[in-house]
């Protein structure tokens, strides 16, 4: 198939390297020229996967109209903070009805949609009705599967038949697909998980321990499905990979930008000097405003969420937040999935 990946960054060269692998043609479109002219150059994402070729037969471009030219299929890996302004430029040039696929996990803070809905909303769709929107996602470290590591993620869609497809395209002997009806809650999953993992970067940060690190994925999870479920999601959805899964990655892998993020935090850094160190998107503090915009809209309570957010946004000394949720009022486990 002659596929075009919008965006170029550690997902962008890792979905191309794969689908390269199974044989499709692939043109990948970066923003900035120089970013674009750089992979041409170096043949490599220095940046972010400096130690991974790009396959030699890969078109970049940074012209949109190039970029889309006999499209199939999109594969959407621009951040979500940027996808709005981005696709702005993309959209006179995006051929109507081509399916789209969605690697990118996050939440737009002023509209609070998710990505499929952002781009559908600057395309002047809506999602699933003029073309097919999927969304992929799991535990996938970029690092570790450009080197052809093992992973395993999800794929939902709005058709099942884009699903297949998607799983079809991106499978290989390294990395296996499942596919899940539930697309709100594999996207959604994605989402909420770098908010916890920033938690569990702060917990690495002040040498909490195994134990605390435990207790804050198992609550987590039990908050993230608690709002998945009142969205509409399935609860079962956030027991697999795009949600547990995905989880215990981001918040155990040394590779994790939020993660390592919180991990600075932890340490003493500012907000400021934390993401000043980060030579990537940082999702999760961008999601962090939105998740929590979303539950108390819904009313529905997560407790971790709101410390993460009180530290990063309302100068909530990391300690004082710990103390706060460790003291909160004893309950029973079963009613706090409720």
């Amino acid at each position: 198939m002659n596929i075009t990946i919008t965006g170029a960054g550690a997902m962008s060269t890792v979905c191309a390297i794969l689908l390269h692998d199974n044989g499709h043609r692939v043109r990948m479109w970066g923003y900035f020229r120089e970013e674009v002219e750089a992979l041409r150059c170096d043949g490599q994402n220095r940046r972010y996967l400096p130690d991974v070729p790009l396959p030699a037969e890969l078109t970049l471009t940074c012209e949109p109209g190039e970029a889309f030219a006999g499209a199939e299929l999109i594969v959407q890996t621009v951040p979500t903070q940027f996808i709005r302004s981005s696709w702005k430029g993309l959209a006179p040039h995006c051929p109507a009805g081509v399916p789209m696929l969605s690697v990118i996990k996050g939440i737009e803070n002023e509209t609070l949609l998710r990505p499929t809905e952002v781009v559908a909303d600057v395309l002047g769709e809506r999602v699933g009705q003029e073309r097919a929107y999927a969304v992929l996602s799991g535990p996938s470290i970029a690092h570790e599967v450009a080197h052809r590591q093992p992973a395993t993620v999800a794929v939902a869609g709005t058709d099942a038949h884009l699903a297949e497809l998607a799983q079809r395209l991106f499978s290989t002997p390294w990395f296996r697909v499942y596919t899940n009806p539930d697309m709100l809650g594999v996207e959604l999953g994605g989402a909420t998980k770098n908010v916890i993992a920033i938690a569990a970067g702060v917990l690495d940060g002040l040498g909490a321990g195994d134990n605390a690190k435990a207790a804050l994925l198992t609550r987590g999870l039990v908050e993230i499905t608690r709002l998945g479920v009142a969205l509409g999601a399935r609860r079962e959805t956030f027991a697999g990979l795009a949600g547990l899964g995905d989880l215990v990655t981001t918040c155990v892998s040394p590779h994790g930008r939020n993660r390592s993020f919180g991990e600075a935090i932890g340490r003493g850094l500012s907000v400021e000097q934390a993401l000043a160190a980060t030579h990537s998107v940082v999702e999760g503090v961008a999601t962090t405003r939105s998740v929590v915009a979303i539950a108390r809209r819904a009313g529905v309570e997560m407790p971790i969420t709101e410390g993460v957010h009180a530290v990063l946004f309302e100068g909530k000394d990391v300690r004082t937040a710990i103390a706060e949720l460790m003291t909160r009022t004893p309950k029973g486990e079963d009613a706090e999935w409720a």
